[in-house]
Order: C-alpha cells, then sequence, then structure tokens
C-alpha cells in the first residue's frame, strides 16, 4: 500500500497538497473542493477483478453493471506477462493485496464480488482529497461514529484513489472506478472513554499518481469493515466549485 513518502518538514508540496484537502466545503477558495458531502448513501460495494493478461476482460459484455446504490471499483491485477501484458500500465499490487485480504482467489481472467453494506446507526463516514501537487495528492478518511456500539468494534478503513472512466473508453461496455492507489488503516473503537469525550476516527496521507493518470478524473472511495470483514459504511468524493 502506498504510504507517506515524505514529512512535511521535508516536503513542502505534500504540506500544501494536505492544506489544500483540509479546506472546508464553505470556505473561500478558487479552486475546487473534492468530498463525500451531500452524496448518495451506498448499500453495496461492486469490486471487479481483471488480471493484466486479459485485454477481451476489459471489453467484456458480462461485466456486471454498477446498480442503483452500488459504488463499483475496478481492480486490475499484476499478469503473467509482467510488463508485457496489455494491461499491465494499469495493474497494481494493491488488488492482490485486496483479494488476500478478502480470503479470495482469482477465479479465472476476471471475477467480481457484491458486499452489502451494513449500515452503521447514526455514524458518517466522509473521504476528500485535494488537487494534485507534484505527482501527489493528499487524501483523507474520517468516521464520525453516531452512537457507542461504534466503539465495541476494531475498524479497518480502506480508502482508493481512482480514475473515473466513462463507458465507451477503451471499449468497455460499463463506466468504470479504476484504482490506482489506496491504503488501509486499523482503527480500535474499544477505547474507555468519558462521557464528554466524541472519538472521531481520521487518517491523512498523501498518495502517489502512478504515470499517466488523468488527474481531471480523480476522486476517492473509502470504505469501513468491522473485524469480521463486514462492510459498514462507504463513501465516494465527488468535486464540486467551492462556495465563495
Amino acid at each position: 500500500m502506498q504510504r507517506v513518502l515524505k514529512t512535511f518538514a521535508s516536503a513542502s508540496a505534500l504540506a500544501i497538497a494536505l492544506l489544500i484537502l483540509l479546506a472546508a466545503p464553505g470556505s473561500a477558495h478558487a479552486q475546487s473542493f473534492c468530498a463525500s458531502d451531500g452524496q448518495p448513501q451506498v448499500t453495496q460495494l461492486l469490486e471487479r477483478f481483471i488480471s493484466a493478461d486479459c485485454a477481451s476482460c476489459w471489453q467484456d459484455p458480462a461485466t456486471p453493471k454498477a446498480a442503483a446504490g452500488q459504488l463499483a471499483l475496478d481492480w486490475v491485477l499484476p499478469g503473467s506477462g509482467g510488463e508485457a501484458a496489455p494491461l499491465s500500465a494499469v495493474a497494481t499490487r494493491d488488488a492482490a493485496q485486496r483479494l488476500e485480504a478478502l480470503k479470495q482467489a482469482m477465479r479465472g481472467e476476471s471475477n467480481a464480488r457484491r458486499s452489502a453494506v451494513r449500515a452503521l446507526p447514526g455514524a458518517k463516514l466522509r473521504v476528500a482529497h485535494g488537487l494534485p501537487v507534484t505527482g501527489y495528492v493528499g487524501a483523507s478518511i474520517a468516521l464520525t461514529p453516531g452512537t457507542t456500539a461504534a466503539h465495541a468494534h476494531q475498524w479497518t478503513a480502506w480508502l482508493a484513489l481512482v480514475e473515473t472512466l466513462p463507458k465507451g473508453t477503451e471499449g468497455s461496455l460499463v463506466a468504470r472506478n479504476l484504482v490506482r492507489n489506496t491504503f488501509k488503516t486499523n482503527w480500535d473503537g474499544r477505547k474507555m472513554l468519558l462521557e464528554t469525550e466524541r472519538m472521531r476516527f481520521i487518517e491523512q496521507r498523501s498518495m502517489g499518481l502512478p504515470e499517466g493518470v488523468d488527474t481531471s478524473r480523480l476522486r476517492v472511495i473509502g470504505w469501513i469493515e468491522d473485524e469480521t470483514g463486514q462492510v459498514r459504511a462507504a463513501a465516494a468524493s465527488r468535486c464540486m466549485p467551492a462556495q465563495r
């Protein structure tokens, strides 16, 4: 998984990226802001996996489409052909790590997994990202628990930097959210809190941009899982003009 490659002290560009990220939606900035605020509730994750060896899989008419309430992610796994594989330019080791986390193996050259989102009552998941700066983009995922029940779990939070590709891109019959980079983190919600305390889980990172990515099509998709692997919340960013 992509980790922070430089500290704020040694990389002013990354600091700028995070400062942009942390700007509130109502603040007066000329640039757009990109966050999940106001987006429809996600009821199911649709994860589509393709081997980089399979060029035809990208154009397969049997590719599952995202229905209403579903949020799709497209993972391309490195192929046996290495850099010579047809889809090697967009393959990522993160895809194999995601399958490992799901305790699944590839069945053939493509497969799909649907995960229902069992909503956590009263909780709010927010994801956001800033503008690209010298090959990086600042991104964050934050969970605000709505009830004390959220503190009874250990959470795994995933954040994927995706490139949104409209239907028809390279012959694809479906729109895609191509995963370009990811990170995951663990939050322990079982810590004892005083009645006056309110826990908020948050992670902020700088994520590297792979070569060839169209930065105008970037967004982030995040979700949290409990200790059983059940998805309890999911959200995707959308870029909007900043309010003045």
